[in-house]
């Protein structure tokens, strides 16, 4: 205990709360409270702390779901942090931390949003020097490999800047398959060959497909193509075998039948890989609205396939934010009304609205994909049918938005990127409600509205349908949060506050998102994708009439919006337009609207941004450490509580994860 800590236990008070762990490159990490935790019953409690247990068990999954030599990597790192006796205070030992942390927060070696390798800044005579100076029996050594033997391996991966320069390749014109560095995919298979083998199992006639690859590597051995399904006696047994103890241990504290249900649907999923029990685990799910504790955990977003085929693996452990979760209730009984006064199509509309549900919820364990870098809001299942049949849940972090607002207080960025004080009080007075509204129309309506027409396939859009889909659903929240609807709701406090949301978006979609992409590249996350195709499509769309444009002031480019009523309109006519390529399958409109307003940057104003971002001292990208969760127990070993703890430090936690969730050996075949 510190003497800070003393003093305040003494006096009676809680230490204060720093949301700020440590920044490093272009990262922070920051911490989240779980307000409410305590106030759960002890059955609650334990539920989330098997549930958390199982979304930790899963994070060695995703490294070498993001790369087949991460694991070997990120051990040797470690290997070298904990153990060198070298110089420790020295250039290249500072350097080789900073790779480690930055390896840690991205689950391996590319970056985490921006896709690309990211070099070692220390030397690799000093990477050989510090690896081979380590007891041989730390390494992730194979039987009958040298550390030698390792280093060979290693340093060409991390060294070698023309070698895996992506973890996924979107670039139009290559194979993406083949020049993508994920390991979904076995050695010498081309993106032709990944089609043809999934197009083939796929019936035209079959309105409730299974998604088709979802839980696999797809391989070639002997020439012939097979899966290797992710599932307990298959690949990643000895991490999936955890994750179902504590699913067990979790069922056995189950808040009710249903939610008691949903544990043993998943559980069986895992023991036997087969995507119909995960379509039935998805549809238990759905149904269980009642439980106040919830989860996700398992292969569910396919963002690190550039096909959009195969699945990370992801956990999240929270519990219904109760007061809070009234506005999404009340989004969710008026989802008919925003289907039908959608702007798109009739054609594309649904008829009827079934089981929207949504919530607000704390989060209190973060894993696999949503670790340390967090979602802040979600919305599942991701199967068409699924959603048209039995609807979907939507959910909004609101303890992880907190975080940001109170981390970015006072940093003095809205004094260097906002117009002028009109708009800087109204992102101070509306900002964190508007944006969190926006989310829950994003996740609760946008992602579940419209409809495939008749014999249209959900992959259709290949590449190009991640970023459609991203693009639709903030659409739909950004052309609705103007609605007097929302005001009519009780959601927002008068017809001024939406202008909040939309200058934060046009601001970021046009300029300050563009700090998160290095001179000279292009953009290729979904997310960044989606926001700079709307704001690039309504701005250029809005010139005759100048409704956004770019002002400049003191050599400094500002966006002004000039008519925010119109900007409402070009959003509708560009949310049909995107609707109806979806629904449509148009695999080339899709593609010209990405291609011509997602991809590019203009490197004047990307420089500037830059310059201007980097004066603040700002960190572009942030995470989180999770509290620790910890078992309180009587003499007679009774568990009596689960305490949480919120003062570990980011490399501390990293490291324990390393120690007590590595079951998986270091190399996966």
């Amino acid at each position: 205990m510190t003497l800070s800590m003393m003093a305040c236990a003494k006096s009676g008070k809680a230490p204060d709360f720093h949301y700020d762990v440590d920044r490093f490159a272009d990262l922070q990490i920051l911490r989240y409270k779980v307000p409410g935790f305590d106030s759960l019953s002890l059955n609650q409690k334990l539920l989330v702390y098997y549930l958390s247990q199982a979304a930790l068990e899963g994070r060695d999954i995703l490294y070498d779901q993001n790369f087949y030599l991460n694991l070997p990597i990120r051990r040797t790192l470690e290997a070298v942090y904990g153990n060198y006796k070298g110089d420790r205070s020295s250039d290249e030992f500072s350097k080789l931390e900073k790779y480690l942390k930055r390896v840690w927060f991205s689950n391996g070696i590319h970056h985490h949003y921006g896709q690309e390798k990211f070099l070692p800044e220390f030397s690799e005579s000093f990477f050989r020097e510090a690896v081979l100076s380590v007891d041989p029996s730390l390494l992730p050594l194979r039987e009958g490999e040298s550390a030698g033997d390792l280093l060979n391996t290693l340093v060409p991966a991390m060294f070698d800047p023309s070698l895996y320069v992506k973890k996924v390749n979107q670039t139009p014109g290559e194979d993406l398959i083949v020049t993508s560095a994920n390991n979904y995919y076995g050695k010498g298979i081309t993106q032709n060959e990944v089609e043809a083998f999934y197009g083939k199992m796929r019936d035209p006639n079959d309105s409730t497909p299974v998604s088709y690859g979802l839980n696999s590597r797809l391989v070639k051995e002997d020439g012939v193509l097979k899966e290797k399904v992710w599932k307990v006696g298959g690949l990643y047994s000895p991490a999936i075998e955890r994750i179902v103890g504590w699913l067990e241990k979790a069922e056995g504290v189950a808040e009710n039948a249903q939610q008691k249900a949903v544990i043993s649907k998943l559980i069986e999923y895992y023991r036997s890989g087969e995507l119909k029990a995960f379509d039935e685990y998805a549809i238990l799910w759905l149904k269980d609205t009642d439980s106040q504790v919830d989860f996700v955990n398992g292969f569910t977003e396919t963002y690190g396939d550039p096909l959009g085929i195969k699945a990370s693996w992801e956990g999240i452990v929270n519990f219904k934010n109760t007061e809070a979760t009234r506005r999404t209730e009340t989004i969710s009984a008026n989802a008919l009304w925003f289907e039908k006064n959608s702007p798109t199509d009739k054609r594309f509309q649904k008829d009827s609205v079934t089981g929207v549900s949504a919530k607000v919820i704390t989060v209190a364990m973060l894993g696999g994909d949503c670790y340390p870098a967090t979602p802040i809001g979600i919305n599942l299942p991701n199967s068409n049918w699924i959603r048209h049949d039995y609807g979907s849940k939507s959910v909004t972090i609101e303890n992880i938005t907190e975080a940001y607002d109170k981390a970015s207080q006072g940093s003095g960025f809205a004094e260097e990127f906002v117009w002028s004080d009109t708009e800087r009080d109204l992102l101070e007075k509306y900002g964190f409600i508007t944006d969190n509204i926006h989310v829950d129309l994003h996740e609760c309506l946008g992602h579940g509205s419209g409809k495939l027409l008749p014999g249209v396939s959900a992959d259709a859009l290949k590449e190009y349908g991640a970023t459609n889909e991203e693009t639709r659903a903030d659409l739909f929240g950004l052309y609705f949060i103007a609605d007097p609807k929302m005001v009519e709701l009780g959601l927002l406090p008068n017809e001024e506050a939406y202008k909040a949301e939309y200058y934060r978006f046009m601001m970021n979609g046009l300029m300050t998102q563009l700090v998160r992409i290095e001179p000279g590249k292009d953009i290729e996350e979904s997310h960044m994708r989606n926001r700079q195709l709307i704001a690039r499509w309504v701005y250029e769309a809005g010139k005759p009439d100048n409704v956004v444009e770019l002002r400049e002031k003191d050599g400094k480019h500002y966006v002004v919006i000039n008519d925010y009523q119109a900007l409402r309109k070009l959003f509708g006519e560009l949310l049909a337009e995107i609707q109806r390529v979806k629904s449509e399958g148009d695999y080339e409109g899709a593609k010209a609207l990405v291609e011509t307003y997602a991809v590019k940057v203009d490197p004047v104003l990307h420089a500037e941004v830059l310059e201007r971002y980097k004066a603040l001292n700002l960190a572009p990208y942030k995470g989180f450490v999770n509290p620790v969760m910890s078992l309180v127990t009587d003499s007679d070993g009774n568990v009596t509580d689960v305490t949480l703890d919120y003062t570990e430090g980011y490399a501390d936690q990293m490291m324990r994860y390393s120690k007590e969730y590595s079951s998986l050996p270091a190399y996966n075949n």
